[in-house]
């Protein structure tokens, strides 16, 4: 395996588990009395959701088109 699928990979399963995090803190409580009172998220789990989905999109955009040559 060359060493751009590697770290693509890697940067994917970061990006992945990001948004497990974020994801799973949507589920506590005082996250829902925001949600509730204000009709969104807190920044630190939009920051969550942001950087999750652009580290599974790069890492997995890098894990299969990065070793063309």
């Amino acid at each position: 395996m060359k060493m751009n699928r590697i770290i693509g990979t890697a940067i994917f399963a970061i990006g992945i588990a990001l948004l497990v995090v974020a994801f799973r803190a949507t589920d506590a409580p005082l996250e829902k009395l925001s949600d509730t009172m204000t009709g969104r998220y807190s920044d630190e789990t939009m920051w969550y959701f942001a950087a999750g989905i652009a580290a599974a999109v790069g890492g997995g955009l890098v894990a299969l088109f990065g070793s063309r040559n």
